[in-house]
């Protein structure tokens, strides 16, 4: 959350629960190193046809002169990539229209400068908080390290409630 908070094109985004640079950048670089280092036998096994040879890793087919089924493999990760984003933009979007049209998606402005603490009561992703810190618990004999725990300063009582 926080390079989504320092890095301009990811400002752009609404995205609350970091979806996208949790799952579409980690999926996509994911898509991508597989097209780069898939092994030959296993793409044996996962098309399951006779021409297996021209489904290689781009790096096993630079290193056997099969420049041409590494980059055939690239063509269907890249492809597969582009597939997942269209399909999930086109369901998002409708799924979106049918919400839509149902309840209102967004608070109205004056209430999003408000801020989640007005609104709802508490903060949402706290861990975005400035003033937490990870302190010193003790020392971990096992694989000889410390371990850190994530300790919140103490806020000041706000509210009285009566039981």
């Amino acid at each position: 959350m926080i390079l989504h908070n320092k890095v301009p094109f990811l400002n752009q985004i609404d995205d609350p629960m970091a979806v996208f640079h949790t799952h579409a950048v980690a999926g996509a670089l994911g898509g991508i190193l597989t097209g780069v280092f898939a092994v030959p036998k296993l793409c044996r096994l996962f098309y399951m046809v006779p021409d297996w040879e021209k489904y290689t890793g781009l790096a096993y087919a630079l290193q056997n002169g099969a420049t041409g089924a590494g980059l055939r493999q690239m063509g269907i990760q890249v492809g597969a990539i582009v597939f997942v984003i269209i399909f999930n933009f086109v369901t998002t979007s409708l799924i979106c229209l049918v919400v839509g049209a149902l309840v209102p998606l967004r608070l109205h402005t004056d209430a999003l400068q408000m801020g989640d603490k007005a609104v709802h009561g508490e903060e949402a992703f706290a861990l975005n908080d400035e003033t937490a810190k990870f302190e010193n618990l003790n020392h971990n004999k096992i694989y000889d390290t410390q371990e850190f725990s994530f300790v919140r300063p103490p806020r000041p009582l706000t509210q009285l409630q009566m039981v």
